[in-house]
């Protein structure tokens, strides 16, 4: 299996790109990001990920680990195929996507085109623990709860992310803010209290 390429930039596509190593063209497919940095006649190194299909064997290639490690954890859910994966990758930055997940951000997942409604929540709840291993830390359960199942954590949690965006946060930002916040300081949080612990998360 290949895992690496370094080689020169041959060509950049609207969603691939040949990389020559060696007098040898590799067709890689990558998302924006990862093609935005690509220029023909330049170097390259890609980290690769191979798939073996029954009609074809497709590399996906990618500029850092964390790109490729979320290509790897979004592919592992029904309905996310690689095409899907860097569709979300082209949308959200690796860290945006931890913080949608933390934040059960819904609505930022489905900008991602193929990501429809139903796909941004299978997202959300089959991967909110992996966002630990990113460095942002998971809601809580208490601190997803609607307000009818568990006091008003969910309705403060909107209010406080609705507040942060208004300062000029971005909502991405706000909800993983939000998130890590919620957590250390308890579903019971009053808002004022969730935006000012916020605003300090969100400065660091």
């Amino acid at each position: 299996m290949i895992a690496k390429l370094k080689g020169i930039v041959d060509s950049v596509g609207e969603d691939s790109a040949v990389i020559d190593v060696n007098g040898v063209g590799y067709l890689v497919s990558a998302s924006s990001r990862t093609l935005r940095d690509l220029v023909a006649g330049g170097p390259a190194t890609l980290l690769v990920e191979t798939i073996v299909r029954e009609d074809a064997i497709a590399l996906y290639g990618f500029l850092d680990t964390a790109e490729r490690d979320w290509f790897r954890i979004l592919t592992t859910v029904q309905g996310v195929g690689a095409r899907v994966a860097l569709s979300i990758l082209s949308t959200l930055a690796p860290d945006d996507i931890a913080r949608a997940i933390a934040g059960q951000d819904r609505s930022s997942l489905s900008r991602a085109p193929g990501v429809g409604p139903k796909l941004a929540a299978r997202l959300a709840t089959e991967l909110k623990d992996k966002a630990a291993a990113f460095g942002v830390a998971p809601v809580s359960s208490r601190a997803t709860a609607t307000p009818n199942s568990a006091g008003t954590a969910g309705s403060v949690n909107e209010d406080a992310v609705s507040a942060l965006v208004n300062l000029g946060y971005r909502r991405v930002e706000a909800f993983g803010a939000v998130a890590r916040v919620t957590q250390r300081l308890g579903g019971d949080a009053a808002l004022d209290a969730v935006i000012r612990a916020g605003l300090q998360e969100l400065a660091r």
